[in-house]
């Protein structure tokens, strides 16, 4: 701020000069060049005793045109004189001299009606004549100069003025001033080095805050609040997965497996949260969580009674775990974690779980179809085929049907969440090609079906009324139309 005041200062400074300078040029050239008007100018510095005007050669001002102005700029012409009071300014857009009435000419000449005579009367020189130039200078400058309308002054006093203005530009007590005060308004350079030294001291990094977290959980005289208090710092942190590769070479990941074999169910629930967190969509520490037994101890807590809150938090793991990873994928089949995830379904006060539990399968399901349809379109490298080989050892269809899934997918139609329906009917289509007989033996399905597809068309009526052409109920509809004429086909 106090920068741009010093900028506005030495502007207003310059264009008052460049005024003045522009202002004493023109009376220069009237002083010295004929005009063929009855102007003229005053020598000397304003002493009055030698205030006789001189007239312009050959002509008597006794026989010039008078022009009679108005309180609005208007037109000079050659030859024309001008009351003595009156405002004249030389417009350099148009080349032309304008003349308006002055306020003390207005006041004397202004009531009486008869306008002005041209007999007996001295008409205007250059020291009752005031000057006033348009020039292309910003609006502020332009202004300052358009209403300079003030006393009238002779050559050498404005010569006088512009100097003593160009010696105030240069006046270097008013630049110190402006320097202090900008200077008091900031810390010395030292002073903010040897803060931001000090605040380095208290800034610790993610890596820091780790190893005090898991000196806090494995510490035996921590409260099991305190090490739960841990566990969900951690749980926040390693969500990225550089601090997630950083948990496993502290040897963080291990006490967190270790903490699922734990009696508290709060360090179970807080411990496979923060599992589930450290291993998503990161293959290097999920091959490291299951190395370290972690699969084993998730499915331990699924198939043994615990509260739904720690069984929620062992889904979320299993899922991170197997997403993208046919080789705990694999792992999980021969451990028989299918038939733990069929057993809970079943439990009664487990609903809740119905719908996380299909999802984990139709994700297994859709992952093989996927890298089996874009292995296809690519040219196969190593890396491709080796996937391709590791979700070839994953046979899940055959072990759904074979445990009853093609009849228990389908209770879900009957909730009366869209939702639900929604991931029961697109995990009904995934297992279709191993499932249809059993489907179109199923009375209940095709009831359901049928009283779905009623249901949503009417949805969709309600939804196009709304202007929403491709809404939600409309994919639940396809959905079920499409379930419904796979069922039929032979």
């Amino acid at each position: 701020m106090t920068t741009f005041k010093m900028q506005n200062k030495w502007s207003i400074k310059l264009g008052v000069a460049i005024t003045f300078w522009l202002f004493s040029l023109h009376l220069i050239s009237a002083h010295n060049v004929k005009s063929p008007t009855a102007l003229s100018v005053k020598e000397g510095s304003g002493d009055h005793s030698k205030g006789e005007v001189k007239q312009l050669e050959n002509e008597d001002p006794e026989d010039l045109e008078v022009f009679t102005p108005t309180d609005k700029w208007q037109t000079l012409k050659p030859g024309h004189a001008v009351p003595a009071g009156s405002h004249v300014r030389l417009n350099l857009q148009t080349g032309h001299r304008e003349v308006k009435m002055g306020e003390e000419a207005g006041l004397k000449y202004g009531s009486d009606g008869n306008g002005y005579s041209n007999r007996g009367k001295k008409y205007s020189t250059i020291n009752t004549v005031s000057y006033s130039y348009v020039f292309f200078f910003p609006l502020w400058c332009r202004q300052g100069m358009m209403n300079m309308h003030g006393p009238s002054y002779t050559a050498e006093e404005l010569k006088e003025a512009l100097k003593k203005i160009k010696e105030g530009m240069n006046d270097p007590v008013d630049t110190k001033q402006e320097e202090d005060a900008v200077k008091a308004q900031f810390r010395p350079i030292e002073e903010l080095k040897k803060d931001m030294e000090a605040l380095d001291m208290l800034v610790e990094t993610d890596v820091q805050v780790m190893r005090k977290l898991l000196n806090q959980f494995n510490n035996t005289n921590s409260t099991t609040d305190e090490k739960v208090t841990a566990l969900l710092d951690l749980e926040y942190l390693v969500h990225q997965v550089d601090n997630a590769r950083n948990l496993v070479s502290m040897g963080g990941m291990q006490l967190v497996i270790n903490a699922l074999n734990g009696t508290d169910i709060r360090l179970q629930e807080s411990a496979a949260f923060v599992l589930g967190s450290a291993v998503s969509s990161n293959p290097s520490v999920q091959v490291e969580a299951v190395e370290g037994g972690a699969l084993q101890k998730l499915l331990t807590l699924l198939a043994t009674q615990r509260p739904i809150a720690v069984k929620k938090k062992v889904l979320f793991a299993v899922a991170s775990l197997l997403r993208h990873f046919p080789f705990a994928q694999s792992h999980f089949l021969k451990l028989g974690g299918v038939q733990m995830l069929s057993e809970l379904f079943q439990t009664p006060g487990a609903e809740a779980l119905r719908v996380r539990i299909i999802t984990v399968l139709y994700d297994m399901i859709i992952e093989k179809e996927l890298i089996s349809q874009v292995g296809m379109d690519l040219i196969p490298d190593s890396s491709h085929q080796e996937r391709l080989r590791q979700y070839g050892e994953v046979s899940l269809l055959p072990v759904l049907a074979e445990q009853g899934w093609c009849r228990l997918v389908p209770e879900l139609l009957a909730s009366p969440e869209h939702d639900w329906r929604e991931k029961a009917l697109r995990t009904l289509l995934a297992m279709m090609a191993q499932c249809h007989t059993q489907y179109k033996q199923n009375p209940s399905l095709t009831a359901s079906l049928s009283e779905l597809q009623k249901q949503y068309q009417e949805l969709v009526l309600t939804e196009q009324d709304l202007g929403e052409q491709d809404g939600y109920f409309g994919e639940i509809l396809a959905l079920v139309d499409s379930m419904v004429v796979k069922m039929q086909q032979v």
